[in-house]
């Protein structure tokens, strides 16, 4: 994970998601094959400039390094929240570069609010 004195509490994706849950974070924001990125169960597209990076969590695998993972906590401009996930290095989620390029473009907050 990103914050060095969290690694001890929540070292997977599965406690920070569960984490997330817990504060009813539980929807996600994913790109489709058209490279819209939508909110779960919705019709909106947005724009990088409509969401927030609340938060970046990175994992990496101990065994391999193919086993890495990024989760942002995202909200929207009309004050949803949920996540991105991805995985990073070689086997990302999504190819073509859309998609990195989309993340580089949404403004980033990282707020402590985040921090388990």
């Amino acid at each position: 994970m990103e914050n060095q004195e969290n690694i001890d509490k929540m070292t997977t994706l599965s406690q920070v998601m569960q984490k997330l849950s817990e504060r009813g974070i539980q929807r996600e924001f994913r790109m489709n094959e058209k490279s819209e990125m939508k909110f779960e169960s919705s019709d909106k597209v947005y724009q990088p400039t409509e969401l927030m990076i609340l938060k970046t969590y990175r994992f990496e695998g101990d065994s391999n390094p193919d086993d890495n993972a990024v989760l942002y906590v995202i909200r929207d401009d009309a004050g949803n929240r949920g996540m991105i996930i991805d995985s990073y290095g070689a086997d990302s989620n999504y190819s073509g570069g859309k998609f990195d390029e989309f993340l580089r473009n949404i403004p980033v907050l990282e707020s402590d609010e985040f921090n388990f």
